[in-house]
């Protein structure tokens, strides 16, 4: 059994790999200079030569691998247009996504979509738009898609290992492995263009190897597929890219050694992409924000944010731990937060270290959120939605 000191040796060096290469986030100053022109209520405050940087990255560090977006993560139109800009393609889940895409320029037969259970009045409506590429993961949503678009060309979305993730994505969708025979069958009996694999490592991957693993399951797949006839041509690498908040990450130059080398003799016909979302934005902007009020309750200190688990952070709920950053010093102390409305689900973290002297009107500048904070935001209970600052 290793002892502790061996396993903070053995993390320590992993820290080192990881923080080979240095992250961007927004310039701090942008935000001071944002908050003297006044401020309304909780905004996000977006810098787009952050994002064209982490498309460029990405671009150069797989120079075979072509991004496609993941719009969820963040859907704002100048977003968007940045980049379309820089040659990004896009993946959707939702008809709203494609109309918005559309509505930018971008060709139907070029947006991807990825959302493995979709209605088939959603079906049909992206189908007539001219959208080309599906997405399945089960016998019941194959035979649903070539109903509606008997020539799609579709996609398997497999199980993979979720191991080193902030949170694991298995479960919920990706087919495994025993029933992958059973799609292929059914997709020759229809004689469905059953055309590519990909597969998900999870959001927040920290594990670089999860690629490798996934890889390696796609191609055993295309080799089932071929023997029955099918003809893949499609290498989906999925998300999960992870961005650096408290723990450190795995850099995209350090992802792409691996995959690089796992697709290095894939043949030339099999066109490889990914599918990033909160790499390509998240680091490109701050979320900020004011506390409404403190409290103390029982000897334990509460602080309330005008913005909270339904105004854009509602990721802390699933263990993202954001960095959080104030205007005050001095002794830092255990606080509770929470967000402004009245649902007791609104309860952002406990025992979080901050200065004791917070207080009333301090704002709270959270960076590297510019991915699924404003998406998820809603207006429940009537406070309003974040704005988004783009400079």
């Amino acid at each position: 059994m290793k002892t502790q000191t061996a396993i903070l040796q053995q993390q320590a060096q992993t820290d080192v790999i990881f923080d080979t290469h240095p992250e961007i986030s927004l310039d701090l100053s942008l935000v001071e200079t944002t908050l003297k022109k006044g401020y309304q209520k909780p905004f996000l405050l977006i810098d787009t030569r952050i994002v064209r940087n982490k498309a460029r990255r990405f671009k150069a560090a797989m120079p075979r691998v072509h991004p496609h977006y993941a719009a969820k993560a963040n859907p704002d139109p100048r977003v968007l247009k940045t980049l379309i800009e820089e040659g990004v393609s896009f993946e959707i889940a939702s008809i709203a996504e494609l109309d918005l895409l559309m509505g930018l320029g971008v060709p139907a037969a070029e947006i991807f979509y990825s959302n493995p259970m979709k209605s088939r009045a959603y079906l049909e409506y992206a189908a007539a738009k001219g959208v080309e590429w599906y997405v399945l993961d089960s016998v019941e949503e194959l035979r649903k898609i070539v109903c509606i678009k008997p020539d799609a060309k579709l996609y398997l979305r497999i199980d993979t290992p979720n191991i080193g993730s902030d949170w694991p994505l298995a479960g919920k969708f990706g087919t495994h492995l025993g029933d992958i025979s059973e799609i292929i069958e059914e997709a020759v009996r229809l004689q469905a263009d059953l055309a590519g694999v990909t597969f998900h490592v999870g959001s927040q991957c920290r594990n670089p190897q999860n690629w490798r693993v996934g890889i390696e399951r796609a191609r055993k797949v295309f080799d089932e597929m071929r023997a029955v006839g099918l003809r893949p041509r499609l290498l989906n690498i999925g998300g999960g890219y992870p961005v650096r908040h408290i723990k450190p990450i795995p850099s995209i130059e350090v992802i792409s050694e691996v995959v690089n080398e796992a697709i290095a003799d894939l043949p030339e016909d099999i066109r490889v992409i990914a599918e990033p979302g909160r790499y390509l934005v998240s680091d490109s902007a701050c979320f900020v924000c004011r506390v409404v009020g403190t409290a103390t309750r029982n000897g334990k200190r509460w602080m309330y944010w005008d913005a909270g688990i339904f105004g854009g952070i509602i990721e802390v709920s699933e263990g993202l731990r954001y960095e959080i950053l104030t205007q005050r010093h001095g002794p830092e102390i255990p606080w509770s937060i929470a967000g402004p409305t009245c649902d007791s689900v609104d309860v952002l973290m406990h025992e979080e270290m901050l200065p004791e002297n917070l207080q009333e009107d301090d704002f709270i500048i959270i960076p590297n959120a510019g991915a699924y904070t404003t998406a998820y935001a809603s207006n429940f209970n009537g406070f309003p939605l974040p704005d988004v600052i783009v400079l």
